[in-house]
């Protein structure tokens, strides 16, 4: 250091001090994971920002729904590169499995609407009630067996499926008959942490040779999300 240099040091610069110093180290054991959920991001603006959605769907015994199932989830606007579907089948009795593989085929073979990814889950939980009709799924006797069964179905659909580059998860039930395409952006538009809109539900009867919903009225439900019955 010159005459001159020294003098510019310390007419501008105290002298740095360094205390506890730390080196990097480095891990190399191969069953230590680290995962940094702060680069994770969810906002109003998810779409822009690349942020992955993961839709959830558990199925019991839903051949019938599955075709209608696909093409209104076909028409969503979010960018279907950014969403992943799994689903969960259980305790089913008809060819749900079959049925599932051949639509997620149909849609997944279809570059312009095929989806990042999907996964199905098998998982069986004992349960044997019957489901033949609304009275079979919703009378008194059938509810605690029945919400039971469906939040280990959940649970084990949300541990098996969620990713640490899942900024979202919505949950969507195979029997919803309309929804908006945008409905997505909807949700994510009122950047909240849960959301649990209303849910319109339909009985109809034919009256005078016109079917008239003798039952329209609103519910909430943490289980549906935005759709309509």
């Amino acid at each position: 250091m010159t005459a001159n240099d020294n003098a510019d040091w310390h007419a501008h610069l105290q002298t740095p001090v360094i205390y506890n110093h730390h080196k990097p180290i480095e891990i190399n054991a191969s069953t230590i994971e680290h995962v940094d959920l702060n680069k994770i991001t969810s906002t109003p603006k998810a779409a822009s920002n690349k942020e992955r959605v993961l839709i959830l769907t558990p199925l019991r015994d839903a051949v019938y729904y599955l075709e209608q199932y696909f093409n209104i989830i076909s028409q969503l606007t979010y960018p279907h590169d950014l969403i992943d579907l799994a689903f969960l089948v259980g305790d089913t009795k008809d060819d749900t499995l079959a049925a599932l593989a051949k639509e997620l085929e149909r849609v997944q073979t279809n570059p312009q609407i095929a989806f990042r990814s999907a996964m199905v889950i098998e998982k069986d939980f004992g349960v044997h009630l019957q489901q033949n009709n609304v009275e079979d799924r919703h009378g008194f006797k059938a509810q605690g067996p029945r919400r039971k069964a469906m939040g280990r179905a959940r649970n084990y659909l949300l541990a098996t499926a969620l990713k640490p580059d899942h900024s979202w998860v919505y949950w969507r039930d195979v029997d919803i008959k309309e929804s908006p395409d945008r409905i997505i952006e909807d949700f994510i538009a009122h950047d909240v942490d849960i959301l649990v809109p209303n849910i319109w539900f339909h009985r109809y009867e034919e009256k005078n040779g016109k079917k008239v919903d003798i039952e329209g009225r609103c519910r909430f439900s943490l289980q549906h999300l935005y759709g309509i019955h």
